[in-house]
């Protein structure tokens, strides 16, 4: 089993990035471990299973960017990931630019992929608009990148969420068509990866409006909570969220059209590890006035230590270098066969 999977390096991450998306791979990783653990008991050997998880900075030039922003941020978000409990040692961290297989494989996909394949990609759609003309080439080559990213390391498994499906199904699109042109009486030269689709992530809210996600661009702080942020931080910012004047009620579909009510105790129901009924079976009747204290004292119990691991990790960007360039030696090590097979699959001549 081989989980690969990017994330975007926005820096500035928030509550909602951990609860959607980074805690899920936090478990993925201990699965694996246990797994490995439970192999070499058995006498099968030990590690056949990873994580490999990186940090989409080229994927992230596909729009107009800051350069110095993107740099900035990819070394945040990998701080982040470490914080919240993504171990160097057990997962192999890294970011694409140092991996440069990942854009080589892109091109040579390039040759398979098939343009009307790439113009019915949902999201191509959505972020080209109505000025397609408008666009960069990497915006809409941009699935043939991810299929790139999981093809090279043959990827077993990819967490997917809703948005992420379609690309998942052309990268095994390509990886089909390819081993059917280029491989067929061999072995096949990709492996086609098979989704995971993740415990139902929570979907965090705006503090100020429940019907807006939690964003690091929107313009007010009371708007979301940082990893970074203190204790007093927190509680402030919880205790001026949005609400309305009715008390919890004891059920979920007593939550309905109130959308500040219900992300409030969505939030709470994710860092409890528990579900919203569990939440209004002992909040239930009771007002914002003694459930907020006790969701900020959850906030803060929670995000105490990964705030404190991040602060740290960020005044030393030399041990972030250090952990990203362990991480690409390794990520090329685990793919350099693969660019090989696809180059000879070709026939094209190497050095």
């Amino acid at each position: 089993m081989r989980v690969v999977s990017g994330i975007q390096p926005t820096g500035n991450l928030h509550l909602g990035n951990y609860l959607g998306a980074i805690r899920n791979w936090v478990r993925m990783q201990d699965t694996v471990e246990e797994d490995n653990r439970a192999q070499a008991a058995a006498g099968d050997g030990a590690d056949k299973n990873q994580c490999l998880f990186f940090l989409a900075d080229l994927h992230a030039i596909s729009m107009p960017h800051d350069p110095a922003e993107l740099r900035r941020g990819t070394l945040e978000m990998t701080a982040a990931l470490v914080a919240c409990g993504i171990d160097p040692q057990r997962s192999v961290l890294f970011n694409q630019a140092q991996v440069p297989a990942h854009a080589e494989l892109q091109w040579l996909l390039g040759g398979t992929a098939r343009m009307g394949w790439l113009n019915r990609m949902t999201q191509w759609k959505d972020k080209a608009g109505k000025n397609r003309e408008g666009q960069s080439v990497a915006l809409f080559g941009y699935p043939v990148l991810q299929a790139a990213d999981v093809l090279l390391y043959q990827a077993t498994h990819v967490p997917v969420g809703e948005d992420q499906k379609q690309h998942l199904e052309l990268a095994r699109d390509i990886a089909q068509k390819f081993n059917n042109d280029f491989a067929p009486d061999n072995a096949p030269v990709f492996t086609l990866p098979d989704p995971i689709v993740p415990p139902q992530a929570a979907r965090i809210m705006s503090l100020r409006d429940g019907q807006a996600k939690m964003s690091k661009s929107d313009p007010s702080e009371r708007s979301r909570i940082n990893l970074v942020d203190d204790a007093d931080t927190v509680m402030a910012k919880v205790k001026k969220a949005k609400t309305d004047p009715e008390p919890l009620p004891s059920e979920q579909a007593g939550l309905g059209g109130r959308p500040e009510a219900l992300n409030l105790v969505t939030i709470y129901a994710a860092l409890a590890d528990s579900s919203i009924d569990d939440v209004l079976g002992e909040y239930g009747g009771q007002g914002f006035g003694s459930f907020k204290p006790a969701l900020g004292e959850l906030m803060v119990e929670t995000l105490r230590p990964i705030s404190q691991r991040l602060t740290a990790l960020l005044e030393d960007r030399e041990a972030l270098d250090a952990i990203l360039a362990r991480g690409a030696a390794r990520a090329r090590e685990i793919g350099t066969p693969t660019l090989r097979a696809t180059y000879d699959a070709l026939g094209l001549v190497r050095g």
